[in-house]
């Protein structure tokens, strides 16, 4: 069984971006053989066939024939189920899915906004991944996916891993599995320091090689991130009435990102 994400949820608003988001969580529930919740959130319980129709990807992607029956999506190995919550609000209609459905990775479209217009309106997708703690893969507005919406290939040679002085071991193992399991080729894993002197990091008894760069890390990150196909964060959340107002340093790559970003939480001590 392949490490890593098992169940996936996947919110969705029906709307184009959504859609771009889906292919994502669709092609990764593929390859890791698991879950995949699909949740839209209103306030009623009337809900339209606007969900993302599964089985007409799949159809499209030369996977089965999208006139089987639902049942028949179980003979690749995967399980999806389309959930209408009830709430007034998408954010704690969707918190609350999450809490009665603990999952391992949230696939989630997100939109860009920075300062005032974020404090004031926020952003659904970095809240949810905030409150929910869990590895979260956001795509941001126009960014081009490393999955293929027509065809379900992967294209993900290239991934910029941002480290700061002490990048948590567990978390960079859990970068590497999902990369390696998404991809039957080997992918180029690049870790990135914006300082004076980058962390010593150790696998396997050797060194790895970490790329330094300087002046302000949202930059440097999101220059380099024009030349991969995503970029994979630890993230530890919210420090101060700045960052409040600022977004992380995580939240302010995804807002300007030209490519997904995956943001693996580092656990608390």
């Amino acid at each position: 069984m392949p490490y890593g994400f098992q169940t996936i949820v996947h919110p969705t608003d029906f709307s184009d971006a959504s859609a771009h988001a889906f292919a994502h969580a669709l092609r990764i529930v593929l390859a890791m053989r698991g879950t995949l919740y699909l949740v839209h959130v209103a306030d009623s319980d009337s809900f339209d066939d606007g969900f993302p129709h599964v089985r007409q990807a799949l159809g499209l992607w030369n996977l089965m024939n999208e006139e089987e029956s639902p049942a028949a999506v179980g003979k690749l190995g995967i399980k999806v189920s389309k959930v209408g919550v009830e709430s007034e609000t998408p954010l704690s209609g969707l918190s609350n899915f999450l809490d009665v459905h603990p999952t391992d990775l949230i696939v989630i479209a997100t939109h860009g906004r920075d300062g005032i217009d974020h404090l004031l309106h926020g952003s659904i997708a970095e809240d949810l991944s905030r409150r929910a703690k869990v590895a979260t893969l956001f795509i941001p507005p126009s960014a081009r996916g490393f999955v293929d919406q027509g065809t379900g290939k992967i294209h993900l040679s290239r991934v910029l891993v941002p480290v700061d002085h002490s990048p948590p071991s567990e978390v960079l193992s859990i970068i590497r599995a999902f990369v390696r399991t998404m991809n039957e080729l080997d992918a180029t894993i690049e870790l990135m320091h914006v300082g004076e002197t980058g962390p010593k990091i150790m696998e396997d008894g050797a060194v790895v090689p970490v790329a330094l760069q300087t002046g302000d890390p949202v930059s440097a990150i999101l220059a380099a991130a024009e030349q991969v196909d995503l970029i994979a964060m630890p993230t530890k959340g919210h420090h101060g009435f700045l960052d409040a107002l600022r977004g992380s340093t995580t939240e302010r790559v995804v807002r300007h990102s030209p490519c997904p970003v995956l943001a693996v939480p580092v656990k608390s001590d």
